[in-house]
């Protein structure tokens, strides 16, 4: 077993993996991430504390299931090209997406959540791990920059002050020749909320950045043009919505019909 002592924002890790874990065991998983499982298994740590619920599994495994479609797509239309997976924490993305081995894949954390990486996951062809705090761009320098590279950011950039985003959104705009950026955002109010969570207050981490519209990010960052803004709790065909509880299907489907309702969290996806 793997001993973990993580605080603040490196503990939120533990939220979306258990969450993942938990939701790949339902008979009607949609993330089906055995090594999410496996990893929650062998790590020495109480799960059970974090409280958390059916509804909120199901939520954070829909927001992963996104993301991993939009690099799958990425990848499908750029042969070879590069992915940097940014505050990695201990999500198996990389082994969900199944990249060829021609893609450069880096997951990118704190050099301790790294380490513990190493430990609870394999290696494989075109993955590499770079331990480094997000915000110290000096990790940039050892990413190949001739090929279009898809920045993927899950639960990240909300731990980051304002200048730390632009910063860093800016020198991927700059160093690489083209690609996307996709992440998650939230308004004003949807940082308050999520302030308010038990599990988030409980690893004591601070939130920072907000987004209200979208597009403030063209006239930010040169170069990066939105192409597309999805609510984490897209309908779709609507199986999704029939995995909740009564009361959480009530409230998605208000949150569904008020627009300022529906940025408190959400998809982004930028091209550049």
């Amino acid at each position: 077993m793997e001993k973990v002592h993580l605080t603040h924002e490196k503990a939120t890790l533990l939220i979306t993996l258990y969450a993942k874990a938990e939701e790949s065991r339902l008979p009607d998983s949609l993330l089906r991430d055995h090594y999410a499982a496996d990893a929650v298994a062998r790590i020495d740590h109480d799960f059970s504390k974090l409280g958390m619920n059916r509804d909120e599994m199901i939520g954070l495994s829909m927001r992963a299931y996104t993301l991993d479609a939009w690099v799958r797509e990425f990848i499908a239309a750029h042969r070879g090209a590069t992915v940097l997976h940014l505050g990695c924490g201990l999500d198996s993305r990389v082994f969900r997406v199944d990249p060829p081995p021609d893609v450069s894949w880096f997951d990118v954390d704190y050099p301790d959540v790294i380490e513990l990486r190493k430990k609870l996951y394999p290696s494989r062809p075109g993955y590499q791990l770079l331990g480094s705090p997000i915000a110290n761009l000096a990790w940039l320098a050892k990413i190949p920059a001739d090929k279009p590279t898809l920045v993927v950011a899950e639960g990240l950039f909300l731990y980051l002050q304002e200048d730390e985003v632009l910063q860093l959104l800016r020198a991927v705009t700059t160093q690489f020749p083209s690609g996307e950026i996709a992440f998650d955002a939230y308004s004003r109010w949807g940082l308050a909320m999520v302030r308010r969570n038990r599990m988030i207050r409980q690893t004591g981490a601070l939130t920072h950045w907000s987004l209200g519209n979208p597009q403030d990010l063209e006239s930010q960052v040169p170069g990066l043009r939105l192409r597309a803004e999805q609510w984490v709790y897209e309908e779709g065909d609507g199986k999704q919505w029939a995995r909740f509880t009564w009361p959480s299907r009530m409230l998605v489907w208000l949150m569904r019909r008020v627009p300022p309702l529906r940025r408190l969290g959400r998809l982004l996806r930028y091209r550049y």
